[in-house]
């Protein structure tokens, strides 16, 4: 049997017929009926060869057949005197009949393969005579098909397991009704953030809320996963504002999809993503959210393998192939990437029973400790290849700032029994104190970052939110320093007031210096903006719950009404890109952290201390409440995964 040759069709389009105009006057009505006519060809050849293939590829049921027409060819001097076949000193008899019937068998699957072929050929006929239109139609239905059933293949019930002993989520209503005037006030402004998102950005991950449209970064892929449903759930939840997080659970169920062909950050999506789904599962105790969180964690767990088993920085949500920013000190990991995935992986292991996600970051703190650090200092880029420090570099803020926390929060979330924790956090604030804290001429007390054994003089705003940090830590440090952490907290929320009080606008920049006359102030214009940011007033809402000294209310409300004033427009609330000019541009961005950080962090400020008290609750670094696991209250103590 012969069979035309195919041509090549995956990933590449027909080549276009060299067909003129004048030859034929209706040309693209015969182009499309050429295309076609070459389609079916293709399509009989194909089912020709395919059915061709079946035929004379050997059947191991059949093996016997072809072996003795084989030995019949090969053999010589055969006697057959006796109506059978003595080969080679056995005699196999109704060699005759054999044949008959093998023939008979041959005739009828060609005649089988001929009527396949021909309904192959009509279904085909068919197909062609759709629109293509139709056509699309009935492969989108198929393809819905398909993921409809690897969602309920994904969707298999995690073990049953209980909810810590969870206070404090429905409270908080201050008495004072100036108090609750101004919480009510940050209330409408969450609302207003949210309704613009949900009429103008939906299902995007962020909004641009002058140019009323979706918004979306590099850090999220080219992927919609609606980033800002999923950050802001916990706080719709503890403002009361109910239906709007029934809205985001809605679209969660159905719409939020990790098998897609995106490439995300590791960080950000586990701070923001499952950091979120696990605090709107504890919250509501909603499964959909626990099984989302999961699912999501599943995606992210390729980024560790790595020589080291540092992740990377970025992985690719549905090949799983991994890499590093490119400007990270030649492919580095950073610090404050692979070391902010503590609390949500434990958590993770908590709920599934599963030590995997316990042990991918008990891995990176074994690794760490093992390592020599310059000063006591833990340098702001790790190569996960070699497992060795890359440039000198290190910082309480951008790259360095959420690892500092997280070994603190370890402690806490673990009822303070993870002493190796509280260890490696007790001695990394040494070194930074020794090192990167200083006081400037003015009385300003600041934290500067160490550069290739230089301290560069400069404080960024997120930088700022250490001073929550020292006062959260203080209750336990080493040698009866509370006192002093305490102060040392205040002393950094007092500086980041001045870096907001010294503006125009009554906002924070990106980052200011302490050079000569210069305090707490921005030099470069491109350090001028502020984009919503929460970690100055993150670390008022911490030094309000500890101390109860009423400036930093005071200090929160300045921020709010400055927000209020500068940042809001009529399509949510932006960005400025200067906050020490009276007539600021935008930048056009509601960054979803405004929801989940900023606005959460204000109301919690004006609200009652029994709203997620701390004894109870710790917060991921996206503000994300995740529940103390108390091993009294819980079968944690049971599960060897957190053992």
């Amino acid at each position: 049997m012969t069979t035309p040759a195919l041509l090549p069709l995956s990933g590449r389009r027909l080549p276009p017929l060299n067909l003129g105009a004048s030859a034929f006057p209706h040309h693209r009505a015969t182009l499309r009926l050429s295309e076609k006519f070459i389609l079916l060809l293709i399509l009989s050849a194909f089912i020709t060869l395919c059915f061709g293939a079946f035929f004379f590829l050997p059947d191991s049921s059949k093996h016997k057949r072809f072996d003795l027409g084989l030995e019949d060819v090969l053999i010589p001097h055969v006697d057959t005197s006796k109506g059978g076949k003595n080969l080679g000193g056995f005699l196999i008899h109704g060699q005759g009949h054999d044949e008959h019937r093998h023939r008979e068998e041959e005739e009828r699957l060609r005649n089988k393969i001929r009527a396949d072929h021909e309904k192959a050929l009509e279904e085909a006929k068919e197909k062609l005579k759709k629109s293509r239109d139709e056509i699309q139609a009935e492969i989108q239905t198929e393809k819905n098909k398909v993921v409809q059933e690897l969602k309920k293949k994904d969707s298999k019930p995690l073990p049953p397991v209980p909810l810590p002993n969870l206070i404090g989520i429905n409270s908080g209503e201050p008495a004072d009704p100036d108090i609750r005037e101004k919480r009510n006030k940050i209330k409408e402004m969450m609302k207003h953030a949210w309704d613009n998102y949900r009429q103008y950005g939906w299902g995007h991950n962020e909004l641009k809320p002058i140019a009323r449209k979706g918004h979306s970064t590099n850090i999220f892929g080219n992927s919609q996963m609606g980033a800002t449903i999923v950050d802001a759930l916990d706080t719709l939840y503890i403002m009361g504002l109910h239906d709007e997080f029934r809205e985001g659970q809605e679209w969660i169920d159905k719409n939020l999809d990790f098998s897609v062909n995106s490439e995300v950050s590791v960080f950000e999506v586990n701070i923001r993503f499952i950091g979120g789904l696990l605090a709107a599962y504890y919250l509501s105790g909603q499964e959909v959210f626990k099984i989302k969180a999961v699912q999501l964690a599943g995606k992210l767990l390729p980024a560790f393998n790595t020589p080291t088993g540092i992740p990377w920085a970025m992985v690719n949500l549905k090949s799983g192939v991994g890499r590093n920013w490119g400007w990270a000190s030649a492919g580095s990991s950073i610090l404050a990437e692979f070391g902010t995935l503590h609390m949500e992986f434990v958590h993770l292991s908590y709920l599934t029973g599963d030590p995997v996600y316990y042990n991918k970051v008990m891995h990176i703190r074994k690794l760490l400790q093992k390592m020599d650090r310059p000063n006591g200092l833990y340098p702001n880029y790790l190569n996960p290849r070699t497992g060795r420090w890359g440039q000198h570099h290190t910082s309480v803020g951008g790259l360095g700032d959420s690892f500092y926390e997280y070994l603190l929060k370890a402690w806490l979330m673990s009822d303070k029994m993870d002493t190796e924790a509280r260890k490696m956090y007790d001695d990394a604030i040494e070194a930074i104190e020794k090192h990167l804290i200083r006081k400037s001429n003015g009385g300003l007390t600041f934290i500067g970052e160490w550069k290739n054994g230089h301290l560069e003089r400069k404080m960024g705003h997120l930088t700022c939110f250490a001073g929550g940090m020292f006062a959260l830590g203080a209750d336990g440090s080493r040698d009866d320093k509370a006192g002093h952490y305490l102060q040392l907290g205040a002393e950094i929320a007092h500086t980041c007031h001045e870096s907001y009080d010294r503006t125009t606008l009554k906002l924070g920049p990106e980052a200011f210096k302490f050079d000569g006359g210069v305090e707490a102030v921005a030099v470069r214009q491109n350090e001028k903006y502020y984009i919503l940011r929460p970690e100055v007033i993150e670390t008022y809402w911490y030094m309000w719950r500890f101390t109860h000294d009423p400036k930093y209310r005071q200090w929160g409300w300045e921020a709010t009404q400055a927000i209020d004033k500068y940042c809001r427009v009529s399509g949510g609330f932006s960005g400025v890109k200067d906050v020490y000019s009276s007539s600021p541009t935008y930048d056009d961005v509601q960054q979803s952290f405004f929801l989940a950080e900023t606005l959460k962090y204000l109301y919690l400020l004006f609200s009652n201390d029994d709203l997620l008290p701390l004894d109870n609750w710790v917060f991921n670094t996206e503000a994300h409440p995740l529940p103390v696991l108390h091993l009294a209250n819980t079968t944690l103590s049971g599960n060897p995964a957190y053992r």
